[in-house]
């Protein structure tokens, strides 16, 4: 019989999607599946909240005691710096900070030093993607590689979510979905958009989710009179968000920064096809996608509407995403997990 193993999950990340986003969802379904294995996981968080995130996460940090009556501690990200075994980055800050701009950067430049620190110090320093790996040891300078697991998708719950939110239209629709920070290039897709008006009459676009870039992008998407092509849906429950991937023909990520990018796996076991930056993670996570260049409105727009011309194509790319997204389902990599901590199956 396998020994049931204590670990102890340290997180600052707030304990919803709105707010935590792909984060929440990763570590929360990843706990989930620990405990079906037979595994103990218990969360330590913040009890005292405050209106800086940043603040809120040094002030966490600073009172956190080891606990010897686990077998392992995780910390994830930046948290835990100072006294987790484990370093499990879902992103790398460092990276994610060269793309942002103002009060966003600054705060994220202070995570990004406690960061260092939690990776220099753990016993052993874990990512979601080979891009994420290599990003750690470069900006942080880890002597080796650290070990790739990637981030996991209960594929069962999210097909039963599937199955109970139906929904159709009879416009070509392209979905977004992600928080709205700079690095997300969602600009790229309004204006790959408003090129594409003329060239798909019955176009639509949905974007879910909201973050400190949405007062910017909504401005621009009036400037560009896409009041009828784009809608903006902000942060939804998941429910909603699975009638929204039923509702789509295609999924778009324009973004130029992924340390993994869940949303993708959630766009492939919905059964649909993807374009997205060929940057990042992004081509490791979805290969089979239609890849575009960067930050390349004319690009993006070429590549959406090759699926539109093509539903052949389309419904090929999305048979082969169903097949791949098989490798990341929740059971399979917790086992990679457990074996990358130290633990047992």
């Amino acid at each position: 019989m396998v020994a049931s193993v204590r670990i102890r999950f340290v997180t600052s990340t707030p304990l919803d999607i709105r707010r935590g986003s792909g984060t929440y969802v990763g570590i929360h379904v990843l706990a989930r599946a620990l405990t079906s294995l037979g595994h103990q996981v218990e969360f330590v968080t913040p009890r005292l909240h405050l209106p800086v995130y940043t603040a809120e996460r040094l002030l966490f940090n600073r009172f956190l005691r080891p606990a010897p009556d686990f077998d392992v501690s995780v910390g994830f990200d930046m948290d835990g710096y100072r006294i987790a075994d484990v370093a499990a980055l879902k992103g790398v800050i460092a990276d994610e900070v060269r793309f942002e701009a103002g009060l966003t950067r600054l705060t994220m430049g202070m995570q990004a030093r406690c960061e260092r620190l939690h990776v220099q110090r753990a016993r052993r320093v874990l990512t979601t993607s080979r891009y994420s790996a290599e990003r750690a040891r470069a900006l942080y300078g880890l002597p080796d590689l650290p070990v790739v697991v990637p981030e996991l998708i209960d594929l069962g719950e999210w097909r039963s979510l599937l199955q109970a939110n139906s929904a159709a239209s009879a416009r070509f629709t392209v979905l977004f979905v992600g928080r709205l920070y700079r690095r997300k290039r969602v600009e790229v897709l309004l204006r790959a958009a408003a090129s594409l008006r003329s060239r798909i009459p019955d176009l639509e676009v949905r974007m879910v989710g909201s973050g400190p870039c949405a007062a910017t992008l909504h401005a621009l998407s009036r400037d560009l009179a896409l009041n009828r092509t784009v809608t903006w849906l902000g942060d939804v429950p998941r429910a909603t968000l699975a009638a929204e991937y039923n509702r789509a023909q295609v999924f778009c990520l324009p973004s130029v920064q992924e340390g993994f990018g869940i949303v993708l796996l959630e766009a492939m076991a919905a059964g649909k096809a993807l374009v997205a930056s060929r940057a990042a993670a992004i081509p490791e996570v979805a290969p089979h996608s239609v890849l575009v260049e960067p930050e390349n409105v004319e690009a993006l727009a070429a590549g959406i509407e090759s699926l539109h011309r093509s539903p052949e194509a389309c419904a090929g790319q999305a048979a082969e995403g169903a097949r791949w997204v098989e490798q990341f389902d929740a059971a399979r990599v917790a086992g990679l997990f457990l074996d990358a901590i130290g633990g047992s199956r």
